[in-house]
């Protein structure tokens, strides 16, 4: 079980006992002896960069050194500060000063909550450990995710699903709160993968039956036919169809199911504009068929496929195989 400290900033701040000990200053002192780790919501940058955090009691400061592991060398941009504003961040609290104003505010640092969450959480991960977290950025090549008090690792695309995507936004948005099993730890940047966790190939085609028509979104058009998804990992092929352009959905009849092809057969049936390209949508949330624990190997092709494809996290630097038996 994570220790509730060690949660991605944000999921900490109302529960109880957080609330209790930032609501004055002797909670304040009491989590300074424990070094208990407290989270509040940022509500500005000033011009040095320092974070200043609303807390019910008294004033509170966060340096702009204590900003976040890697400011002091230069490692971490000062956006990771910036884009802390109106947004709930951890720390723990150093200590008490006096204010200009003849007032009293408390003296905090992130940098240390991360440390602390670093060595005591984050250190002891291993390849495979299905671990929570929630996603604070998304670019092309995959989603950045905090996996415990702001600490960050990313989700590359490919992670994402079996199911090949353009960009990580059709599965994903800020401020997700998702599963992910850890796939790499080199050089202290930890990287994670979520498809392991969405299903194989039988259990995903298990939720079809020949002979349905069912929704899917096309994902792309080829000379040799349509792909098409009916759940984030497993998409059917169709024959070609003019017009069709990937992120329209489709109503698609099923042909047939061949598993030890490793196959869906489809015809498509009509497609129109995905609605989430004319409004902004969520992408549904993650169905996941493992959601704790650690994995070892996970198979994603049928038994009686000779299309192998699986993940082996026990190997250096996690190597995905897709070869054929012989």
């Amino acid at each position: 079980m994570i220790d509730n400290q060690f949660r991605p900033e944000g999921l900490l701040m109302d529960t109880e006992d957080n609330r209790r000990y930032i609501s004055c200053a002797a909670g304040l002192a009491e989590a300074a002896l424990e070094g208990r780790i407290l989270e509040a919501r940022a509500v500005l940058c000033d011009a040095q960069h320092n974070l200043h955090v609303e807390l019910p009691g008294m004033q509170g400061v966060i340096p702009y050194y204590d900003g976040a592991v890697g400011i002091e060398d230069g490692t971490t941009r000062d956006i990771a500060l910036i884009s802390r504003v109106s947004k709930p961040v951890c720390f723990v609290v150093r200590g008490f000063e006096d204010t200009v104003s003849g007032g009293r505010r408390a003296v905090l640092s992130r940098r240390m909550a991360q440390e602390i969450c670093r060595a005591v959480y984050i250190d002891k991960l291993h390849r495979g450990d299905i671990i929570a977290a929630r996603v604070t950025r998304l670019e092309p090549f995959g989603a950045f995710c905090d996996i415990g008090c702001g600490i960050p690792a990313l989700m590359p695309i490919a992670g994402l699903s079996v199911s090949r995507i353009s960009h990580p936004s059709d599965r994903l948005a800020v401020g997700d709160d998702i599963l992910g099993a850890v796939s790499s730890l080199e050089g202290g940047r930890i990287c994670l993968s979520q498809r392991e966790l969405l299903g194989t190939w039988e259990e995903n085609a298990a939720l079809f039956r020949q002979g349905e028509t069912v929704a899917g979104i096309i994902r792309s058009s080829e000379e040799y036919g349509v792909f098409v998804e009916l759940t984030p990992n497993l998409a059917g092929l169709a024959e070609s169809r003019s017009g069709v352009r990937p992120g329209q959905r489709a109503g698609v009849f099923i042909k047939s199911i061949i598993p030890q092809k490793m196959k869906i057969k489809l015809v498509i049936i009509d497609a129109s504009e995905n609605i989430a390209a004319q409004t902004i949508t969520r992408p549904a949330p993650p169905r996941y068929h493992i959601d704790s624990g650690r994995i070892e190997r996970w198979v994603y092709s049928p038994e009686e496929c000779d299309k192998i494809i699986e993940t082996d996290f026990t190997s250096v630097g996690v190597v995905r195989h897709d070869y054929i038996m012989r």
